[in-house]
């Protein structure tokens, strides 16, 4: 294995350098990906790259793509990098590093397997997030047809590269807060087993949201009905799944 984080960043300058220096205090390699933000932010990201530049580089997206547009640019740039894992970590600080250790151990016994978040969270969580997530759990749940999957929008998950940048190359994948929750149950479709990693988390450092109410929520309910229109076509496959030896 060799394993990398990939860190989509959109003006979280304030955090950014302590989330860095967390990933690198484990050992990791970076890849941090600007996805068009202000020049204050890109100025920071310009100096931790310089600062390591063996082990930090740094992938500059001309204009804002959103979460998802930034991390499909990462985890293809670690591919070809030659890399065969991505840690995804959030750039405001709300996960918990010291994890890190621990998904890492992980993936090396089951490298196959996609490593996933499953959030432990602290009273810093905003209530009508929590809430409104386990939504999402149902309608993944449902689309799934399965339990595999136990928290769908943890952002602090361990990929297996090949498979999912494959994956990445052959289908649309949603560009925004919709990406998390779409590779997840496409990945599940394609017979990728999910480990559900408990791990901390806590909201957020810098105090910086880009969640967008409206237009975020829009883009989520149009994925899960184009998810659950996939599931009644794979249905047959799925079920199947649950039964054979």
């Amino acid at each position: 294995m060799n394993t990398c984080a990939v860190v989509p960043v959109y003006n979280h300058g304030e955090a950014i350098g302590a989330v860095v220096a967390a990933i690198r205090r484990h050992g990791l390699p970076c890849i941090l990906v600007d996805d068009g933000s202000e020049p204050g932010c890109a100025a920071v990201l310009d100096a931790l790259a310089a600062g390591e530049p063996e082990q930090i580089s740094l992938l500059r997206l001309p204009q804002n793509q959103g979460k998802g547009g930034a991390m499909i640019a990462g985890l293809r740039a670690a591919l070809q990098a030659g890399y065969s894992h991505a840690l995804q970590i959030d750039a405001d600080g709300q996960h918990d590093a010291d994890d890190i250790p621990v998904f890492l151990a992980e993936s090396a016994r089951q490298p196959e397997k996609l490593i996933c978040g499953c959030p432990i969270f602290d009273e810093s969580v905003p209530r009508a997030r929590l809430y409104g997530r386990y939504l999402t759990h149902i309608l993944v749940w449902l689309n799934t047809l399965s339990f595999e999957i136990r928290d769908s929008m943890c952002g602090f998950r361990i990929y297996p590269l090949a498979a999912t940048v494959d994956l990445i190359n052959s289908v649309h994948l949603g560009r925004r807060m919709d990406f998390d929750v779409e590779i997840l149950v496409r990945l599940h479709w394609r017979g990728m087993g999910i480990v559900n990693q408990p791990t901390r988390v806590h909201y957020p450092l810098d105090g910086v949201s880009h969640f967008r109410l409206l237009m975020d929520n829009v883009l989520i309910s149009r994925m899960h009905a184009a998810m659950f229109l996939g599931m009644l076509f794979r249905s047959p496959r799925l079920l199947w799944r649950k039964v054979a030896p």
